[in-house]
Formats: C-alpha cells, sequence, structure tokens
C-alpha cells in the first residue's frame, strides 16, 4: 500500500521518533534516506512511502500517535 505522509502536527515533532518510524514501517528506505525525508515532511512537504499490506494497521497506528497526517493512495 502506498501512502502519502502530509504533514506532522506534533507541536514539537520527534525526528528520531519519526525517522525510525519510516524506516520500521516502509519498504526500500534506509535509515538516511529516512532522515531526509523526515526534514521534508517536517518543512511542511508531502512524502510518499510504500508499506507492506499485513503491517498496515501498525502502520497506520504508528504514524497517528507521531501526529503524523497521512492519506492513502493505494
Amino acid at each position: 500500500m502506498k501512502l502519502n505522509l502530509l504533514s506532522c502536527d506534533a507541536p514539537r515533532p520527534d525526528r528520531r521518533a519519526i525517522s525510525k518510524c519510516i524506516v520500521e514501517i516502509s519498504l526500500n528506505i534506509n535509515e538516511s534516506l529516512s532522515n531526509e525525508l523526515t526534514d521534508i515532511l517536517l518543512e511542511g512537504d508531502a512524502v510518499a512511502i510504500e508499506v507492506e499490506d499485513k503491517d498496515t494497521g501498525s502502520a497506520l497506528r504508528a504514524l497517528r500517535k507521531l501526529s503524523i497526517d497521512y492519506e492513502i493512495i493505494e
């Protein structure tokens, strides 16, 4: 499943936690790319990632816990 990460509404977003979450839930994203994607997301631009279908529920829960708004693309 593909997700668009739209924004982070947390008053003080935890960059390390967001980056770690992206690495854990997404396919084919390493730590350095995750750090770059986290910076892009926190600057206000959308980021597209792909999540394994079997991990969808836990991935969406983790994103909500970090106050990350997302949309499901497919």
